[in-house]
Formats: structure tokens, C-alpha cells, sequence
């Protein structure tokens, strides 16, 4: 029976078909370190990693679409962390970016595509289908880019999101035109588009209610159970539930994963969820790529070589000058409306579903689907290199430097990296003692006002190895991370232990989460900026209140003594390892009080 059950276990796995799920791994892991080496970004990676096992390529892969249909969670999971950091108010804050900027982007660079079309030899419905396709930007592609160079948060990213949402909207309504232009006898009556309609809102208006009055609940008797893998798994279930309760209304999967991560993005949850959702997300979005480069069917752009060139080079070359001048005429600066027009030049994702409803209703045939899908994968593939090309050749935005020292040769025994008024504080003590102190920052108008009241602060990036280099890193015995951003602290300090790795690092920390990346960058001292000043300020209100200075210091031990607990239950569990150590006001029943 033993032997039996290995021969069928030897089997199970032998089903699994381990040799193309290892080449896809291995095909991932070795493309993206080596195009990211010679600045070619992981998007560019990843497609040519799909390519290459592909159809196509070395044949480890014959069905593409599959890939793609599993990979879009990837993309509904980026637009899930996307809608997290998205609260109502600040989604309601850029409806003149969506309706404004985002519907006239569609309308205009609709119409001019669908001319080229035109041009072109196409009739008019297919030209129309065509061009629309062209207009709906890869939302994978764009906020990848904007991802890793790190504007997904900044004004000018913020716009391009808006974009991207209101051409995720326009999807539904193009659906259901393509299938108002069917040809006679493939029509749908009046009455299905009509109850089509009503499903989709009502789907919408189902996810809002859900989101709302449900999903905090939810997640807070899960987050009782102290349950890591069912938070997971509920993390999952939120994400992958909104997604298909809008596919099956019709709507796409993406704008349901967006509406769920927006709804959460005010809940207590939301850092968890990210954590939850990352490595899924991270893994599968490189998979989509790699499946969009299993479907680029080079028989059909061998075939149709001349055409495809010619639809690639027109389509691209107008979209892009239309983005660059709508982006003018909503006040974008020349630099800002450059890159938005190189990266919103391609195709995108929500084209192969538009196509593919075309070619079901007969407004398309077979050939044309193949060619005008081939001529998307070929721009969204561009791209990464429009963009590396574009920031190449444009010229580097300038600042004034007059009357500012750039870092270089700095000799301090200590090192102060950042001088807003935290680092301003700290400098201080070591100034009275008369330590030979080095400052860099790299906010101009705060380097002159700080030379209005003494201090000599010189011009320097912490985040870049050489200017860390060239402000003494190497040779001070104390470097104080100062600056203002949680991510950019843990960033330095770990490129400081690095390449200086018997540097004494102390860093200011913005929370306890970024406590506990500094703590695992294996920093020196680390001090959340508002702990001490809050505990002291507790103190004083106890004291208001009569209770007598011995109590307030015994009060306060005991908050430390558990502060210093559970961050070290945090520093080996997660976020909420330690919990049961906080005070909370919620009442407690006369049980729990006598189970403490």
C-alpha cells in the first residue's frame, strides 16, 4: 500500500508540470535583475522573459490566454492597493482630473485615432473599435512606472491615476456602444441593454453598501481570532470577491478591486491588508506581463509586418501629441506633460477585451482582432523605452543653487542627514558640547532660511551612495538620520549599513512601523518623534487632573515597560502582536476584567 501511494504521489506531481512553472520562475528571475541592471525597468523584463518561453519562444507555453486570464489578478490586486491609499475625500478631491482631464484624454484622442484609422483603409465601425482600443492605457504598465520612480503619491502621479480611472469607467459604456454597432441579426434588444445597465449599477451600489457597513466588522472579529492566514485569506476574499462581483455584472474586475480598496481606505485594517496583499500582488502583476508577451503572435506580425508598423507608428505618434497638448491645456508643466504623453502613448490591457467583444458581436473579424491586439502588445512593449529614451534626452529640471554648497569633502565627526525642524532640535545638544557637526539636506529654501540663523547646511540627496560619500559618511562616528519620510529613513539606513558597516546609525523614526523596519536594517538607535512628547504631555493632563507625581511616574514606567514589550512581540510577530498590552476605552465585562 506504502509503494502504491508513493507511485501515485510521483504521479500528482508529474501532473502539476513543475518544468514550465520552474522555466516561467526561472525566466522572471534572471530577466529582471539584468534589465534593471542596464535600466531597462522590470515591465520591459517581464515581456521579454514571456516572449522568450513563450509560443513564440521556446514553446514551453502554448496557450497564452490562460496565463493572462490568472495574471489580471495582478492587475486587479494593484488596483486594490491603489484604492487604499485613495480616501473618498481625496478621490473626491480629483474629480476634475477623472471628469475633467480623463474624459476629454478619451474623447480627443478617440476622435483623431479613429481619423487615422480612417485614413488608413479601415471603415468607420472598425476604425472606431480600433482607436478606442488604442485610447485605454495599460494600467499595469503606467503604474508600474510610476511605481519605481516612486510618483505614484505625487501630484503629477495622482493625475495620471485619474486618467486611468475614468478610461477604466469608459470601458462599460464602449461595451455596450460595440454591441449597439452589432451588425443586423447579432443585435440585443433595448430591453437587455436596459436590465445590462441596471445589474452593472446595482452591482456598484451592492459593493459600496458591502463595503461600508460590512467589511470593517468583518475584519475586526477576524483580527479578534488572532489569526494570521485567515486575515489573508479575508484580505483575499475582499479583493477577489469585488473583482468577480463586477466582472459578472459586466463592469471590469479592476474598477471593483479599485471601489473595495477605497472603501477599506479609512479602516484601521488598511496597513494590513496591504502587508496581506503585496507579495500576491507583486507576483502575479509580473505574470501578467509575462503572459501579454506569450500573446504577441509574431506569425501575424511577420504576415502584416508593413501594417502593424504603420498602426504602431501613427496611433502612438498622435495619441501622444494629443496627451501632451490636453496636458497643457489643464496647466501641466512642459516636463510633467512630456512624460504623461510618452507613457500614455501605447495601448493597453482593456483593448483586448474590447476587441475581443467586437469580434463576438461581428463588428470585427478574426484578422483584424490578431493585428490591432499584436499592434497594443508592440506599444505597451515600447514604452518602458519611451519613457527611459524621454528622461535620457529631456533636460534636467534646474534649481537655484546661488548661495548653496553642494556636499563634498565633508569632515564632521557627526552627520545630520535632514534639517527640517526635527534635525534642527537634535543638532542642538551636540553644538553646545561643540561636536564638529555635517549637515545635508536637499531642500534648497530650507538650506538658505537655515542660514539665516547660523547653521552652514550643504546641498546633498542621503538616498544617493555618492553623496553620502562625499558628506563623510565613511569617516564620522555618528550619522543622525533626520529626515521627514518613514520610507526614506529605513532606505538610508540601510545603505548606510551597507557600505558603511561599522557606522553608528541613529534615525528618526515616523512610526512604529518604521521602528520596526530601522530595527531590522539593524540601526543603532532608533526614537518615534512623537513618543516621548506624547507620554509627556499625558503626564501633564494626569497631574492637571490631581493625581499625585509619584503615581504619574509609576504610570509611566508601566507604559513604557509595555510599549517595550510589545514592540518586541512586533520586532518576531506583525502589526498586532502585543495588542492585549494596549489600554484601549472600549468597556470590558466583569469577566475579561478578572481574566486580566
Amino acid at each position: 500500500m506504502a509503494a502504491e501511494a508513493a507511485v501515485e504521489a510521483a504521479h500528482s506531481v508529474e501532473g502539476l508540470a513543475l518544468a514550465p512553472t520552474v522555466a516561467l520562475l526561472a525566466a522572471a528571475v534572471i530577466a529582471v535583475p539584468l534589465f534593471r541592471r542596464v535600466g531597462l525597468g522590470s515591465v520591459l523584463a517581464y515581456l521579454a522573459a514571456g516572449l522568450a518561453v513563450g509560443p513564440f519562444g521556446l514553446r514551453l507555453f502554448t496557450d497564452p490566454q490562460s496565463i493572462l486570464h490568472l495574471a489580471e489578478l495582478g492587475v486587479v490586486m494593484f488596483l486594490f492597493v491603489i484604492g487604499l491609499e485613495m480616501q473618498p475625500l481625496r478621490l473626491w478631491s480629483l474629480r476634475r482630473e477623472i471628469f475633467g482631464l480623463g474624459l476629454t484624454q478619451v474623447v480627443v484622442c478617440g476622435a483623431l485615432l479613429t481619423g487615422v484609422a480612417m485614413i488608413a483603409g479601415f471603415s468607420g465601425p472598425v476604425a472606431f473599435v480600433a482607436a478606442l482600443g488604442f485610447v485605454l492605457t495599460s494600467t499595469a504598465v503606467v503604474m508600474q512606472i510610476l511605481e519605481e520612480r516612486a510618483e505614484t503619491n505625487l501630484p503629477q502621479g495622482q493625475r495620471a491615476v485619474s486618467v486611468l480611472l475614468l478610461e477604466d469607467l469608459a470601458i462599460v459604456p464602449l461595451l455596450a456602444i460595440v454591441a449597439f454597432m452589432a451588425p443586423a441579426g447579432q443585435s440585443v434588444s433595448m430591453t437587455e441593454r436596459l436590465a445590462e445597465i441596471a445589474i452593472a449599477v446595482g452591482a456598484i451600489v451592492g459593493l459600496v453598501v458591502v463595503g461600508r457597513y460590512l467589511l470593517n466588522p468583518l475584519f475586526r472579529v477576524l483580527a479578534a481570532a488572532r489569526a494570521r492566514e485567515v486575515m489573508t485569506a479575508a484580505a483575499l476574499l475582499v479583493v477577489l470577491g469585488a473583482a468577480f462581483l463586477m466582472q459578472l455584472s459586466g463592469l471590469s474586475m479592476a474598477m471593483g478591486a479599485f471601489l473595495a480598496g477605497v472603501l477599506l481606505s479609512e479602516s484601521v485594517f488598511r496597513h494590513q491588508l496591504e502587508a496581506d496583499i503585496e507579495p500576491f500582488r507583486g507576483i502575479l502583476l509580473g505574470l501578467f506581463f509575462m503572459g501579454v508577451g506569450m500573446a504577441l503572435d509574431l506569425a501575424v506580425v511577420a504576415q502584416h509586418w508593413p501594417l502593424i508598423a504603420g498602426i504602431v507608428a501613427a496611433f502612438m505618434v498622435v495619441k501622444a501629441l494629443a496627451v501632451y497638448v490636453i496636458a497643457r491645456a489643464f496647466k501641466s508643466e512642459h516636463p510633467e506633460a512630456l512624460t504623461r504623453a510618452a507613457m500614455f502613448a501605447q495601448g493597453g490591457e482593456f483593448a483586448f477585451v474590447l476587441y475581443s467583444g467586437a469580434l463576438g458581436v461581428g463588428v470585427i473579424d478574426a484578422d483584424t482582432n490578431a493585428q490591432m491586439s499584436a499592434a497594443v502588445i508592440i506599444s505597451m512593449a515600447l514604452t518602458p523605452l519611451l519613457v527611459i529614451g524621454l528622461r535620457l534626452i529631456a533636460p534636467k529640471p534646474t534649481e537655484n543653487m546661488d548661495g548653496i554648497e553642494i556636499a563634498e569633502g565633508l569632515t564632521g565627526n557627526a552627520l545630520i542627514i535632514g534639517f527640517g525642524r526635527f534635525g534642527q532640535v537634535v543638532s542642538q545638544p551636540l553644538l553646545a558640547r561643540g561636536v564638529d557637526v555635517s549637515i545635508i539636506d536637499n531642500d534648497t529654501e530650507m538650506i538658505r532660511a537655515a542660514a539665516n540663523f547660523g547653521f552652514k547646511v550643504y546641498y546633498g540627496d542621503g538616498t544617493r551612495l555618492d553623496i553620502l560619500h562625499a558628506a563623510g559618511a565613511g569617516r564620522a562616528k555618528l550619522i543622525l538620520v533626520c529626515v521627514d519620510k518613514g520610507d526614506q529613513a529605513v532606505r538610508i539606513t540601510k545603505l548606510i549599513k551597507e557600505e558603511f558597516p561599522l557606522a553608528n546609525v541613529f534615525a528618526r523614526a515616523y512610526d512604529r512601523g518604521t521602528t520596526i523596519e530601522l530595527v531590522h536594517a539593524r540601526v543603532d538607535y532608533q526614537i518615534r518623534e512623537t513618543l516621548r512628547s506624547a507620554n509627556e504631555m499625558g503626564g501633564e493632563a494626569l497631574r492637571f487632573l490631581g493625581v499625585p507625581d509619584e503615581e504619574v511616574q509609576e504610570i509611566a514606567d508601566d507604559l513604557r515597560r509595555r510599549d517595550e514589550e510589545r514592540m518586541a512581540l512586533q520586532l518576531t510577530g506583525d502589526i498586532y502582536s502585543g495588542r492585549q498590552l494596549l489600554l484601549g476605552n472600549v468597556p470590558r465585562t466583569d469577566e475579561e476584567a478578572v481574566g486580566d
